[in-house]
C-alpha cells in the first residue's frame, strides 16, 4: 500500500516508519524541513519526504497519486513551556487540515494516535493542555468517520514505552538514572497501576489495522491498546532498576503524587483482540529488549 505517515522522526513513529518499510508498503513521510531524522536515519533512502514547512499539503497529494491509508503519529506535548496555541496548531489545526485534504482526495482510511491520559480527564493536571487538544481532534475525527467522509481509527494507547523514546519522558528518565547510578531518585509512592505496552506490541497492532479489508472497516472506530494488564509503577522501576543492577537509592514516597492522578488505568482490547492481535511482549522481556538496544 501508499502509506503516509507523520512523527515519524519521533518515538512511536519511527518505530512504526520502519515496520512499514519492512513490510514493503511504499511509504511517504511527512516532517518539518529542521526536524532531526537520526532515529530513522538508516531507512531514509527508501522512503519519500515531504516537508511540510516548504509545501502546500494538497501539493503531496497530486504528486503521489492515491494515498490508501494515513498514520498521524506526530503530537506535541507541554513539557517546554508549549503555549495553547502551538498545541492546538500541532495537535488540532495540523491534523485537521491533513484529514481534510486525505478526506477530499479519497484516501480511504485515517489512523489517529491517541492517549489514555484523557480518557478521564477529571481535574487530572499532568499536561493538561496536550490532553484537551487530542481530545479536541478526535470529536472532529468522528464527525469526519460518521459523516462517511473517510474511515477514521482511533488508536488509544495505554502507557507505551521502548527504544529510542524522549528523554525527557517516564521510562528513559528512569533508565538514565539507574544506568548512570545516581546517588538517589526521588519517586513518587509508586502505587499508580498502569499498562506498560512495548513499542514493538503496538507496532503490530497498527499494522494488522491497516490489512483489514476496506469494506470491513468501520467509519469510525476506537480501539484501546495495551495488554489489558496493570502492574503498580512502583514494581516498573524496581524492575528496570534490577535488570540494570543499578545502586541508586529509590526513594519512593519523596513526591506527592500529582493533583487528581489516575491511579489506574488499563485497555479494555477485546476489539482489537477480535481482529486476531495479541501483546507477546512480557514486561520483562520488554525490559531486556530496551536494555538490550540502550547498550
Amino acid at each position: 500500500m501508499k502509506i503516509l505517515i507523520t512523527g515519524s522522526t519521533g518515538f512511536l513513529g519511527s518505530h512504526l516508519t520502519k515496520a512499514l518499510v519492512h513490510e514493503g508498503h511504499e511509504v511517504i513521510i511527512l516532517k518539518r524541513s529542521f526536524s532531526d531524522t537520526w532515529r530513522i536515519a538508516d531507512i531514509l533512502p527508501k522512503v519519500t519526504v515531504f516537508n511540510v514547512d516548504q509545501s502546500p499539503l494538497e501539493q503531496l497529494f497530486t504528486e503521489s497519486g492515491p494515498i490508501d491509508v494515513v498514520i498521524h503519529s506526530a503530537t506535541k506535548y507541554d513539557r517546554n513551556g508549549e503555549n495553547a496555541s502551538q498545541l492546538l496548531d500541532s495537535n488540532v489545526l495540523f491534523p485537521l487540515r491533513l484529514l481534510e485534504t486525505a478526506s477530499a482526495f479519497k484516501t480511504k482510511m485515517f489512523i489517529n494516535t491517541d492517549s489514555f491520559i484523557h480518557k478521564n480527564l477529571v481535574g487530572y493536571r499532568y499536561l493538561p493542555g496536550y490532553a484537551l487538544t487530542k481530545k479536541q481532534f478526535l470529536e472532529w475525527g468522528k464527525e469526519f468517520g460518521t459523516s462517511e467522509k473517510i474511515r477514521f481509527i482511533n488508536v488509544r494507547l495505554e502507557h507505551i514505552y521502548g527504544s529510542f523514546d524522549s528523554e525527557t519522558k517516564f521510562v528513559p528518565f528512569i533508565l538514565s538514572s539507574c544506568l548512570r547510578n545516581l546517588p538517589e531518585l526521588q519517586l513518587t509512592p509508586g502505587n499508580q497501576k498502569r499498562d506498560f505496552l512495548h513499542v514493538n506490541d503496538a507496532v503490530t497492532a497498527y499494522s494488522l489495522l491497516i490489512r483489514q479489508k476496506i469494506t470491513d472497516v468501520p467509519w469510525f472506530k476506537e480501539y484501546e491498546l495495551g495488554t489489558g494488564e496493570t502492574v503498580t509503577v512502583r514494581h516498573f522501576v524496581e524492575l528496570l532498576h534490577q535488570k540494570t543492577q543499578s545502586k541508586t537509592i529509590l526513594k519512593f514516597g519523596a513526591l506527592p503524587h500529582r493533583e487528581n492522578e489516575i491511579m489506574e488505568s488499563k485497555a479494555n482490547n477485546d476489539d482489537i483482540k477480535k481482529l486476531g492481535w495479541n501483546s507477546k511482549i512480557s514486561l520483562e522481556k520488554g525490559i531486556e529488549l530496551l536494555l538490550k538496544d540502550e547498550k
